[in-house]
């Protein structure tokens, strides 16, 4: 583990509360969570960071991966003092809050990860290297191309634009130094074995909502926390949080409540 960095982060509702962390994915910002915190302010502590390299948080020349953003998280959250959170992630934001919640289990109260970067398999695996190797010649150009195609035909207008700009924003390096902190760098997780291990060395309640009904399916065999359990939402793109976004609230409201005295 390197020294953390100072991550930009807004926190909003009262200290006392529970605190939610919700965590964006690849090449995104906090801002997409805007809705989310306000929406969840009244009842619970939100914290959202801009992860390193992203946004408005400082940029690394390297390190700028899933692991190390993990331990960013479990820096901030000490440092804010908002004992155990429930952490939620999106994306690449999935795999870092459960990373977190692997490797600060006491940071962690619970998980909430929707369609993460995780259980790559198949054909998926098979195209890694080359995009890995798009990535480090286009960076942002190539990833935003890629996320152009990312929305569901009922996403609401202005979203899709707004990702690629955000996308567009982020550095060259950390675009690919953060996907091959996903998927090829030693001690990855996002394919499909080591997905497994990491899940199963998870020891809070998890839930876990994927847009795919086989990674569901797939999910669905690794729990072994009781409680925990995975959702399938169909006909909705890879940004669900923000199509969906009333459905979302509720889902971390609800979830939270649950689970906010369990550890």
């Amino acid at each position: 583990m390197t020294d953390p960095i100072r991550l930009f982060h807004t926190d909003l509702g009262a200290s006392p509360a529970p605190a939610l962390l919700l965590v964006h994915g690849w090449g995104g910002d906090g801002r997409e969570w805007s809705p989310h915190a306000e929406a969840l302010a009244g009842g619970f502590r939100v914290v959202v960071p801009d992860l390193r390299g992203h946004g408005r948080s400082e940029v690394p020349l390297d390190g700028n991966t899933p692991v190390e953003m993990a331990d960013d998280l479990a820096a901030l959250i000490e440092a804010l003092r908002t004992g155990p959170v429930i952490a939620v992630g999106h994306s690449m934001g999935g795999q870092v809050v459960n990373l977190l919640a692997v490797r600060h289990s006491h940071a962690v109260r619970a998980v909430v990860a929707l369609d993460p970067a995780h259980g790559a398999q198949g054909p998926e695996v098979d195209g890694i290297p080359a995009r890995l190797a798009e990535y480090r010649e286009n960076g942002s150009r190539t990833a935003a191309a890629f996320v152009a195609e990312a929305f569901g035909p009922d996403a609401p207008t202005g979203l899709r634009t707004a990702h690629i700009r955000t996308m567009l924003g982020t550095p060259d390096h950390v675009i690919a130094q953060a996907y091959a902190g996903m998927y090829t760098d030693s001690g990855a997780v996002g394919v499909r074995p080591y997905s497994e291990a990491y899940l199963r060395a998870r020891t809070q309640r998890a839930l876990t909502v994927w847009t795919s009904a086989s990674a569901a399916a797939w999910e669905r065999g690794t729990l072994h926390v009781p409680g925990s359990r995975v959702d399938h939402w169909p006909g909705v793109g890879h940004y669900l949080h923000e199509e969906r976004l009333d459905e979302t609230v509720r889902l971390i409201r609800d979830w939270a409540t649950e689970t906010g005295g369990l550890s």
